[in-house]
Order: C-alpha cells, then structure tokens, then sequence
C-alpha cells in the first residue's frame, strides 16, 4: 500500500485533506494517525509515511535523492537560476533572515492550516508553482504533480509550457487547477487568447499571467551543459544518461517531453522538435500593460499578475483589474539582480494588500518558511522545486510526502509562535519593522 493510500482521508468532492506525520512535536496527532509501536520517537512507525518520514526528513533530502538519480543537464536546469546563481542565494538569504519571537502561554493545542483563496478553500497556504519542461526532471511530472495537489487540495499552477496539456490537467484536478499564461504576441496574440479560452472552458480557476520574461536570459548551468530540447545524444549527455538508468529507462517508456499545449496550433503528428521550436521562436518579447489589460477582458475568473517587485507595478496591475499579485522573481531564474521576493513583499502589502491578494514564491522549501512569508504579509505561497524534487526521487508518493512536511512543519511553527490558525497574523516585534515578528492576535 503506498503513502497516500495509508495517510490521506477522503473528504467533500473527493479530494482529500492531508494528515500530518505523527511527531512528539506536533501540536496534535490527526485523526487515523499511526501511533509508533512502542517508546518515544518516530521510530517505531511502520507506515510507508513514516518511512518516507525517516529516509526523507526535509526537501533537502529529497533534492540530493532527485540529484542522485537524474542526469546532471535535467537536475541543473531545475536546481538551478541565472547567471550566477545570485537570485537564489538572495531567496534563501532572504527568509533565513525573518526571525519570529515566539510567545508562549497559549492554547495551540488544535492548530488548523487550512486557507481561502478567491473563494475557493485549500488545505495549506502553499500552492504548486508553474514549472515548464518539467519532465525533463522526470516523465509525468506535471500530472503525477497535479494528481497529489487535488489529494491534497492545494492550488497546481499549470505552465503554458508544461508536457501536458490543459484539458488533461483539468480531467485530473479539477478542484485546484490555475493556468499560468506566458506572452504569444504573434498573429495579434491569437495564440494567447485562445489559450485562455482552453483554460475557461476546461474550468481553471485562475489565470496567472507571467510579467517578468520581457528577454530570455543565460543560464549559465544549461549553457555549460549544452541542453537542447528535444536533447541529442553527445559523449558528455550519454555519460550523464549512464549515470541515471532509472531516469534514461522512464524516458525511454515515456518518450522525450513534449509542449503539448501546442500541439492544436501545429497538430498532432508535429514532432517534439517542431513543438520546441515553434515555443522558442513565438514564445517571445515582454508582457506589456496594455496586453494585460486586453488579457483582463478575455478572463471572467481571478486573474493573478505574477513576477512583480516593485509596489508601482503591483498599483498598475490592480489598477488593470488583477486579483491578485504574485510576488516573484522567477525562482531567481530571470535577473540575477533582483531583489529577494521576501524583501520585496511587505511593500508590496503595504500597497495593495487591501486591494488585492498578495501571494509569494521563491525558495519556499518548508512550513517554516511558509510562517516566515506570511508574517510578512503574504496570504499564500508557492513552491516549485520542492515539489519536483520530491517526485523526482521518491514518485508521487515523494509529493504526498512533500504536502505531509509542509503540513507538520507549519503546524509546528504556527504553535511555537503562539498562533493557533493563519488568522493570527504576524506584525513587527518592538524592536521596529525591521526586527523579528511576532504573532498579533485578532478577533
């Protein structure tokens, strides 16, 4: 029996709620939970959970598990940013940075982490950010990703350039699916909008339309590594293909990924190089104001305008009808100069967070982190990498098991802060605004 066939109960439209993995520090043990066998610890779980538990305690572990069974050109053109790696050195930074001062004396003992977003209630404040050629990592990333998000009920971010295409992503998760959107200007944007169109009519619940890729950018990884899509066998490639047969026999079943969301403008018999070309060569040139505005009128549901870092552009798109405002700097992956998204936010609430709904991504990798963002403001968060990683080293069992270290570890941090739900926000400590935080409690 897998992970998720052992911890996840079924819940309202058959999407499931996700249970933390029993710990002596958990603020309170789910319902069904396994109870160890006998001593104190965590030792003594048998569950395939508690295993995963063991041999997987953080995404870190994931991530080094993901590094040890793929070739290094797929883990590089995930793990990795731009240029210099500056950007994601800066998240990290970033967010080891926000201390909170715990307050103590408070009852903590049933925290809850569940959330509304636009309506729609999510079990976490964490979604699954958009991630393109995704199963370049692994094959079936994006719906073997998006199969455990409607397990656990939290939003999937489906890319424009996911190996899927949208119809199937909305058959699998119906009741978290969102749709990213990337620029198509050709043909005045009729690829785009028809696009947009798909999504409507396949039930996404929000449309995220990505600002900040005005230019393709060097990753310097990739570069090195000479990744081509569809790759082409070279003695470097073949060596890194050696190295990974678990990975080199999945592709081989599965087949190279393809863009299939591309597949209604060139047809079904376009080859995988046809489809990479037509996304690199159409796929092109900024997101401008006034295509998003245009964008606006063609969505009637929640529009989200995602890769914001200043509070003016975040005015802008308000002013434009967004919804919401995803902070983001592409996961360091566009301009190494970019200010840190958790930097960047406060200011961005400050602006508009009355306005509209403010969320953030970047290095987000566990439910401390999650506390960290939301102290500064933010209503929820993203992660990418997390999520692939995990699925990469243990399968969709790894993405279960993901959502389950989201979950206790936010449970955790909101009881050790002196919250007992997201409700109680997070404000500046005495020291200033720019000290640590700690939890301010609301009626």
């Amino acid at each position: 029996m897998s992970a998720r066939d052992q911890t996840m109960t079924g819940a309202g439209t058959g999407a499931a709620t996700p249970a933390s993995a029993t710990s002596p520090a958990s603020p309170a043990t789910p319902a069904g939970a396994a109870k160890p066998a006998g001593g104190w610890g965590t030792g003594g779980l048998s569950t395939e959970a508690a295993r995963l538990r063991r041999r997987f305690p953080a995404v870190a572990d994931l991530a080094a598990q993901a590094r040890r069974r793929t070739p290094r050109f797929a883990y590089d053109f995930v793990a990795g940013g731009v240029n210099d790696d500056l950007g994601l050195a800066r998240n990290r930074r970033a967010l080891d940075a926000i201390e909170i001062v715990p307050r103590y004396g408070l009852d903590v003992r049933s925290v809850t982490t569940e959330t509304t977003l636009f309506g729609r209630g999510y079990a976490l404040p964490v979604g699954v950010a958009p991630m393109g050629l995704a199963g370049l990592l692994w094959p079936d990333a994006d719906e073997s990703i998006a199969r455990a998000a409607q397990r656990a009920r939290i939003p999937y971010v489906m890319s424009t350039v996911a190996n899927t295409s949208i119809e199937r992503i909305a058959a699998i998760a119906p009741d978290v699916f969102w749709y990213q959107l990337y620029n198509v200007p050709e043909n005045d944007h009729a690829v785009s909008l028809d696009l947009i169109r798909r999504a409507q009519a396949a039930g996404a619940h929000a449309l995220v339309l990505t600002m900040d890729v005005p230019v393709r950018s060097k990753r310097v990884r990739d570069v090195r590594n000479g990744l081509v899509v569809p790759f082409r066998p070279t003695l470097r490639t073949a060596w890194d293909v050696a190295r990974a047969p678990g990975w080199a026999l999945a592709m081989l079943r599965k087949g190279q990924p393809r863009f299939r969301n591309f597949e209604a403008y060139l047809g079904p018999d376009a080859s995988t190089a046809d489809l990479a070309s037509f996304v690199f060569q159409k796929m092109t040139g900024p997101l401008t104001w006034e295509s998003v505005a245009r964008f606006r009128d063609a969505w009637t549901g929640p529009l989200i305008v995602k890769g914001i870092l200043h509070p003016d552009d975040a005015e802008t798109a308000v002013a434009l009808g967004a919804d919401g405002i995803l902070v983001s700097n592409h996961g360091g992956r566009q301009f190494d100069a970019a200010p840190a998204t958790a930097s960047a936010l406060p200011a961005i609430v400050e602006r508009v967070g009355g306005r509209a709904t403010v969320l953030v991504d970047g290095s987000i990798s566990s439910g401390l982190d999650l506390l960290r963002v939301l102290g500064r403001g933010a209503v929820s968060a993203f992660a990418g990498r997390a999520f692939l990683m995990a699925y990469a080293a243990a399968g969709e069992d790894g993405v279960d098991h993901v959502v389950r270290l989201f979950t206790e570890e936010l449970r955790v941090a909101l009881a050790q802060s002196g919250a007992a739900a997201l409700g109680v926000t997070l404000g500046a400590a005495p020291g200033g605004a720019g000290g640590p935080t700690g939890p301010h409690h609301h009626p």
